[in-house]
């Protein structure tokens, strides 16, 4: 059995969250979640770190701890072919040691540029285009993608990790028979 440790972003500033991690890692933790918010669950909560850089910090803390980021949305609040870039850096960084969390994300934190809110399928929609564009970019090379939803022109991921970094999705719903991929999405 393996057993991780959840760093919540909503809860922890930056320096704290590095601190658990480093005694998460020295008391056997295996896996460090990290979540990635714009804002917290609550007020009461008061933090909300940028996650990429914080695990650009987790780098440097951990020496073999798994790193998996539970979730990020690459769909709105991100575009996915700057997400594919961190990561790309992060499994750069932690060789071996990055996972890439991914789903359809919420209001709460993805609706900071005003505009309105998908339904669950057009979100789905979204994520499964914003997968292509990651996938496509950690390809290498010179890449274009025109989408529905994303538009990329002539960009390139100059730092690559030997292997893509596994990704995942949690699911909260069926996964759809249509899915091209036959990857499991979230709601």
């Amino acid at each position: 059995m393996r057993i991780g440790y959840f760093l919540s972003c909503e809860e922890w500033g930056p320096r704290e969250l590095l601190e658990q991690a480093r005694m998460a890692e020295d008391a056997g933790f295996e896996a460090l979640w990290i979540s990635d918010h714009y804002h917290p669950w609550v007020e009461a909560q008061g933090n909300s770190p940028f996650v990429w850089s914080v695990i650009g910090g987790l780098a440097q803390t951990t020496r073999n701890a798994k790193v998996v980021t539970a979730v990020t949305c690459p769909t709105i609040r991100i575009h996915p072919a700057v997400i594919a870039q961190a990561a790309a850096t992060s499994a750069v960084m932690l060789p071996g040691r990055f996972e890439f969390g991914v789903g359809s994300g919420e209001a709460l934190n993805e609706h900071i540029f005003g505009g309105p809110w998908p339904s669950t399928d057009v979100r789905l929609e979204m994520l499964e285009e914003a997968i292509e564009v990651i996938r496509l970019l950690w390809e290498g090379g010179t890449k274009s993608h025109e989408g529905k939803h994303y538009r990329v022109d002539n960009a390139r991921i100059y730092t690559l990790p030997d292997e893509p970094p596994p990704y995942w999705s949690p699911v909260s719903a069926p996964r759809r028979p249509d899915s091209p991929r036959g990857w499991a999405t979230a709601t």
